[in-house]
């Protein structure tokens, strides 16, 4: 790696399209989000628009670390506060000490991109898919059958696209797998599909039973990191969640007239979930799911009344039209998905939902307090008194970055108790702004003179419980119609925010903002520094005295994505001829030591999509390397590393959707090759020799 010569920039794949997404993932995924006009029409001020004051860097936060098998995916513990805040936010930053979590060394020969058809490792590791599409879940489901699929089969299964990974411990060498089943595609899922308007109905209620989220019982093979599906015995916590799946609303908007409609007139039992992209755990030992892109899934948006219409609009529902392009008409064989007849039916899609995967009877709760967008995630930690914290973002061009604190402090073993605390608290957005003069960030990418894009920040209040900090706004109104709030607070639109993680041994709060082609010069500020932003970038967050309960903190941006030798990009700092090129942070999470795992999708550098690993603090702050790539038409997911450090999960989601492809025509046979069709599967990656991953 030392030796490695500069690269040129990698040619960008054909595409119609913006991103480096293919046209079946646009339609089916999103809804063509990106063809769309954007659905934030707000005036806020963007950065270039405010004249930033310099300000010293201070304030730093070193969380706990996560307690369970997992890390990225735990709460963590709250810390003392920092004696010299300025000190220990430079020291994150220019890389004093090792701390806790030790020195996160990553010694590794990093995979070079490509476009194969295969999940490419390191050299001496290995890998094999966990739990595929399809394969049964509860006692009883039928294998797997392409050809002769049915609604019930699919009930029982894995569903289809498979996004956020989570992992929990019910013994040393077994634990509960949960995964989100993001959208399905027709298209590669029947042969001949054309559209909802023509599938068969059967077709729509497998498609239906494909959303949701499974949980598996899975188990380490021998002593190694390597884990597989359980597939005999009683399997007694195997669950499949489905859009069909009861549900109640808790929190301030349970039982709002904006909720109720006539089939829940008491508006507090919705049904099913949408779209789960990422997501978080709990401190009690619960799965947080985020419904994302959401409105896709609705029709006759032009027939809801006059005074709905903008609140649709800004949720991304057309109001002009009635069966959008593509749309997979659900509404043919449950009438809730006409917005027409149901017009409140689409406000109870949008939330949180909290998950017990110990105990499969339970019923799946949908966190009103935690506000309503298209979430990608939830992930919480502790403030320094106790009370919980969950960092949000909102995935669409020009959105926001969110966080909500409990009133109350989390008890240790006190489940009851805990279970409460994500019903009643605050919930805040962020504005960001630069500390450099407005005329040093002119769109192009360019570092302004004090050689760093960073500055300070804010987390503004929205709602505290009842109380609306919103002015003309309820409380309900404002959880709801987040968006809208948060337009009116004048929050800081963001090059899609994603996820959004804490660092368990430094504390900081990462947030990965994966492009925004629709940034324009003139909208360029230093927190999102580059117009046309096809590549994306990260964040990192340092709030206030070691506190994820501040309302104030500093921040700065470690990493501009894309080809190292354009000199629009920027690796902390780092030697850019060493690090491998990244383009589209999506998801992250990190290991023990605190290194960022990294995960892309829609790479527009003319590859596949990978996971990467970057180093946050040390000599090697800002060397990325690409760590694994996953097949033709996939995304990565997840990812997820074990506690141990010894098994890196990822989900690979949609392989094989491409432009040309169908059950016909197959662009990838991932993951069990041949001339099989392509199954979104979640994959398992360890060292032959039982190291550390990355080591």
């Amino acid at each position: 790696m030392a030796n490695m010569s500069p690269r040129r920039l990698l040619p960008l794949l054909a595409s119609p399209h913006k991103g480096g997404r293919s046209a079946l993932t646009c339609r089916f995924r999103c809804g063509d989000q990106c063809a769309h006009d954007v659905t934030n029409p707000s005036d806020n001020p963007y950065f270039g628009d405010v004249v930033a004051q310099a300000m010293s860097r201070r304030s730093m936060l070193r969380a706990g670390a996560v307690g369970a098998l997992v890390v990225g995916t735990g709460v963590g513990t709250a810390l003392p506060a920092a004696a010299d805040p300025d000190v220990e936010a430079e020291t994150l930053r220019h890389g004093g000490g090792n701390g806790p979590g030790g020195s996160g060394k990553l010694r590794f020969a990093a995979v070079a991109p490509n476009t194969d058809d295969k999940l490419t490792i390191p050299a001496g590791y290995a890998s094999a898919a966990v739990v595929r599409w399809g394969d049964p879940v509860l006692p009883g489901a039928p294998a797997f059958d392409f050809e002769n699929q049915t609604a019930e089969a699919q009930a029982a299964q894995f569903g289809y696209n498979c996004d956020y990974v989570t992992l929990f411990p019910i013994g040393h060498n077994r634990g509960l797998l949960w995964v989100n089943h993001e959208y399905s595609d027709e298209s590669l899922m029947f042969r001949g599909y054309k559209d909802g308007t023509s599938a068969t109905e059967e077709q729509i209620k497998i498609g239906m039973a494909a959303h949701g989220g499974s949980v598996v019982e899975i188990e380490r093979v021998g002593n190694s990191g390597e884990w597989r599906l359980v597939t005999r015995g009683r399997r007694r916590y195997n669950r499949r969640i489905t859009v069909h799946t009861p549900m109640k609303f808790t929190g301030p908007a349970a039982g709002s007239d904006l909720l109720k409609t006539a089939a829940d007139p008491a508006g507090t039992t919705p049904v099913g979930m949408l779209n789960n992209c990422a997501g978080g755990t709990t401190p009690w030992g619960t799965v947080l799911t985020a419904e994302e892109n959401f409105n896709q899934y609705f029709v006759n948006g032009n027939g809801v009344p006059e005074a709905q219409k903008p609140y649709l609009s800004r949720y991304g529902v057309s109001t002009t039209t009635g069966i959008p392009n593509g749309n997979r008409r659900f509404d043919r064989v449950d009438e809730r998905f006409d917005l027409a007849k149901h017009p409140n039916e689409l406000n109870r899609t949008g939330w949180i939902v909290e998950i017990d995967p110990f105990d499969p009877d339970s019923t799946p709760v949908k966190r009103t307090a935690l506000g309503r967008f298209a979430h990608e995630g939830a992930t919480t930690s502790l403030a320094a008194d106790g009370r919980v914290v969950a960092y949000m973002g909102d995935d669409s061009r020009f959105e926001y970055v969110y966080k909500f604190v409990s009133k109350k402090r989390y008890i240790p073993g006190f489940d009851r108790h805990n279970r409460t605390l994500l019903d009643e608290g605050t919930l805040y957005v962020a504005k960001f702004t630069g500390d450099s003069p407005a005329t040093e960030i002119d769109g192009s990418g360019r570092l302004p003179a004090d050689g760093k894009f960073d500055g300070s920040g804010e987390w503004i209040p929205l709602v505290t419980g009842n109380v609306s900090h919103v002015p003309g706004m309820t409380a309900a109104e404002v959880l709801v119609y987040t968006r809208v709030a948060a337009d009116k607070v004048g929050a800081t639109k963001m090059d899609r925010p994603e996820d959004v993680e804490r660092n368990p041994v430094t504390g900081g709060v990462y947030v990965a903002l994966t492009n925004n082609s629709n940034r324009t010069p003139a909208q360029a500020d230093e927190a999102n520094p580059r117009s046309a932003n096809k590549h994306g970038h990260v964040l990192e967050i340092v709030e206030r005295r070691n506190d994820a309960g501040a309302t104030t903190f500093a921040w700065s941006l470690p990493l501009v994505c894309g080809d190292p030798n354009d000199p629009a990009t920027y690796f902390a700092g780092f030697d850019k001829t060493k690090v491998s090129p990244i383009s589209c942070p999506d998801n992250v999470t990190f290991d023990a030591d605190g290194n960022l795992w990294i995960s892309t999708d829609g790479n527009q550098l003319g590859a596949n999509d990978g996971l990467f690993v970057m180093p946050v603090r040390g000599p090697e702050r800002g060397y990325l390397r690409q760590f694994l790539s996953v097949p033709v038409g996939a995304e990565t997911c997840g990812p997820l590393i074990s506690k141990d450090q010894r098994s890196v999960f990822v989900a690979v989601q949609h392989p094989g959707e491409t432009d040309d492809a169908s059950p016909e025509n197959p662009s990838s046979h991932w993951p069990d090759g041949g001339t099989s069709q392509p199954r979104p599967s979640v994959a398992v990656v360890w060292h032959t020799e039982g190291k550390k991953i990355g080591s």
